[in-house]
């Protein structure tokens, strides 16, 4: 066991993805920010919370969603899944959607990510914002716009966010 983010790398790294996602941003009311239930949505509520505390008229803008993508994954079939909740109740046509989730793996959340979002409209663009980037273990051709850290690791190591500690663990 290796903590790669301790409490505080932890909160620095969620003000510094805030800060980019609001530097690259020329109108927040363009904006959307979708965190990928469970886990991506602890990262994103993070995020929200730090835009709300530091840039409160940009927060006001900005708007915030949960995406469920349980049906929409093709890597676990035959098993009983439970769904979680989808939180969007507005549409993202013609939006910049920002998708958020804890670590990039093999890269098949965020593709079942990205075809649950095309039931909510058709988006101007997506980026993709993670707190850890597990680079060379990719799948599919999917890389972040936003990366908290990237880390080198082997198929056979986990990379766990534990919120109850606020930190990150490879094991």
């Amino acid at each position: 066991m290796r903590t790669i983010l301790t409490k505080e790398q932890l909160d620095i790294t969620i003000k510094r993805l805030a800060h980019q996602i609001l530097e690259n941003v020329e109108d927040a009311g363009n904006i959307v920010l979708i965190g990928i239930q469970p886990r991506g949505v602890f990262v994103s509520d993070r995020i929200m919370n730090d835009i709300r505390n530091k840039f409160p008229d940009a927060f006001k803008k900005v708007k915030y969603g949960k995406l469920d993508i349980t049906f929409y994954r093709d890597d676990v079939r035959g098993e009983l899944h439970t769904a979680n909740k989808t939180d969007i109740s507005f549409s993202i046509e013609g939006k910049n959607v920002i998708l958020v989730d804890d670590v990039l793996y093999k890269g098949r959340t965020v593709r079942a990510a990205l075809d649950a979002l095309l039931d909510f409209g058709r988006p101007n663009k997506v980026e993709l914002c993670v707190l850890i980037d597990r680079r060379f273990s990719r799948e599919l051709p999917i890389q972040p716009d936003y990366c908290g850290k990237a880390i080198d690791s082997i198929m056979s190591q986990k990379v766990k966010v534990e919120w109850d500690k606020d930190e990150v663990v490879l094991y």
